[in-house]
């Protein structure tokens, strides 16, 4: 009998590690320079907008617009391929960042971009939550 494919899992590790966990408990946080105020994604040592080193982590509101988007209707990875068709998007966040994530539960027709989206969560294991987005009822 052939085993069923498992998602890959994002390394939990390093300066991303709050952002993981964040999802644990269904929030989705980012990190915010405190010297300029600006949140960003992905979590790293310097701000991308001014260089500094410190750092705040900040609870999302979880809500965006689509920026771009893609339909992926092929895949090299086992798990992906059982997922084809589906939405491969950058989502901007109401706080600023871009981050790239997959539309979920939604008719692939009805996605456009500025839609609105609103985050879930997929849990994969005992430390891995995956921030997913799913279109807002009624849109704009």
């Amino acid at each position: 009998m052939e085993e069923t494919p498992t998602r890959p899992l994002p390394d939990t590790r390093g300066a991303g590690k709050q952002y993981w966990a964040s999802g644990q408990t269904g929030k989705l946080s980012l990190p915010k320079c405190q010297a300029c105020g600006k949140a960003h994604w992905y979590p790293r040592l310097y701000c991308p907008h001014c260089s500094a080193d410190k750092f705040e982590w900040i609870t999302c509101s979880g809500k965006g617009v689509i920026h771009t988007f893609t339909v992926v209707r092929q895949s090299g990875h086992k798990y992906f391929k059982t997922k084809v068709p589906y939405v491969l998007a950058m989502v901007a966040l109401e706080e600023g960042p871009l981050l790239m994530t997959n539309i979920i539960d939604c008719d692939i027709d009805t996605v456009a971009i500025d839609a609105p989206v609103t985050v879930v969560f997929d849990t994969l294991g005992d430390n891995v939550s995956v921030p997913l987005f799913k279109l807002v009822a009624g849109g704009k």
